[in-house]
């Protein structure tokens, strides 16, 4: 990679303490807290504030917290809405208005291409010149990058292919069933549209967080937030690794927010199937483990909530809240569905 265009000279690197890679809540936040140190730094974002909000979400997401739970050091929300959840518009003017509070040193439009070690810091090469600095902060968010299964590649033209930080709406997709691979937040969300919209959706789960929207009257997120399980430091959680790489709970926000599981969206005639594993042909296999997933997402979620019973009960909570209840276990087909062909056309295309 050329670091300089043939035939022109380089511009001398500028200088700066500290280097923020990204200007998302999470670069904003490390600005807020390096001013207020007194360190001097830049934020170097490949588009605008909030880039990835503004070009890489679906048009009718929301955000899985109540905007009560909207802060960011110096700022939270103070708007009349606090158990709403916010539109993506709304994310985006949150952190526009948060950049500007800070007057944050935002060098918007410049890609980072890399990031090199050099004497007492580091060279940081953008498409437009080069940084030196004594730190580089990533914050360049942790889901930026679709996860696709090889087999993707196999699959046959006749099959449209879509992630989900392409998917727009329902309108993109052409007439047809549609596969929808991943069952945790994302995945749900999707498969409910495009179950509204008319198309036959069929989900494939594999590991997956069930939660309630609201339990004894209050959101799940005051639950979590209240009892301490937000706060857990990462020497409290049993195998780190693996809760890291738990997927997003089942939520979803809403004019009117509901709890969107699988027993909802196999209500509404989502066909659930077990993990994707392979393709054979044209033919789809699926695993036979959807039982054991639900089952696991079932218990754990029963667990979950006779820990928050019981910190409830512990602070005297009971009488002001509603009484406890526990959820159907998740229904399942009378037969698991093992393959899919699509030579016959059912699948047309896949999420």
């Amino acid at each position: 990679m050329s670091e300089a265009r043939p035939g022109r000279r380089p511009s001398p690197a500028r200088t700066v303490t500290v280097v923020v890679i990204g200007a998302g809540q999470a670069g904003l936040a490390m600005s807020h807290y390096l001013g207020r140190a007194g360190i001097e730094h830049v934020l170097l974002e490949r588009g605008e504030v909030g880039n990835a909000w503004r070009h890489e979400r679906w048009d009718s997401l929301r955000l899985l917290t109540p905007n009560w739970q909207c802060r960011l050091p110096g700022l939270r929300y103070a708007g009349p809405d606090p158990d709403g959840f916010m539109t993506m518009p709304q994310v985006v003017d949150f952190l526009r208005d948060y950049a500007r509070r800070l007057s944050a040193p935002v060098e918007a439009g410049t890609r980072v291409l890399s990031v090199r070690q050099a004497d007492g810091g580091y060279r940081v090469i953008t498409d437009r010149g080069e940084w030196r600095c004594r730190a580089v902060v990533i914050a360049s968010g942790a889901f930026n990058l679709p996860v696709i299964a090889p087999l993707a590649k196999a699959l046959p033209a006749s099959v449209d292919q879509l992630t989900a930080r392409e998917y727009r709406h329902p309108g993109q997709l052409a007439p047809g069933g549609v596969l929808v691979v991943g069952a945790s937040a994302s995945g749900l969300q999707l498969a409910d549209e495009l179950q509204r919209a008319g198309h036959a959706v069929t989900l494939s789960v594999g590991e997956h967080v069930r939660l309630p929207r609201r339990y004894r009257g209050r959101d799940i997120q005051w639950w979590l937030e209240a009892a301490g399980i937000h706060d857990q430091r990462f020497d409290e959680v049993d195998d780190i690794e693996r809760a890291r790489r738990l997927p997003s709970p089942q939520l979803a926000g809403g004019d009117a927010p509901a709890t969107l599981d699988l027993n909802a969206l196999s209500a509404r005639g989502v066909r659930l199937v077990g993990r994707l594993v392979g393709l054979q042909g044209t033919r789809l296999q699926f695993s036979g483990s959807l039982s054991a997933h639900c089952a696991a997402a079932d218990l754990k979620l029963g667990r979950l909530l006779d820990t928050l019973d019981a910190w409830a009960q512990a602070r005297g909570l009971d009488g002001c809240l509603e009484a406890p209840q526990r959820f159907p276990p998740t229904r399942l087909p009378d037969a698991p569905c093992l393959g899919l062909d699509l030579a016959h056309g059912g699948i047309r295309t896949v999420l």
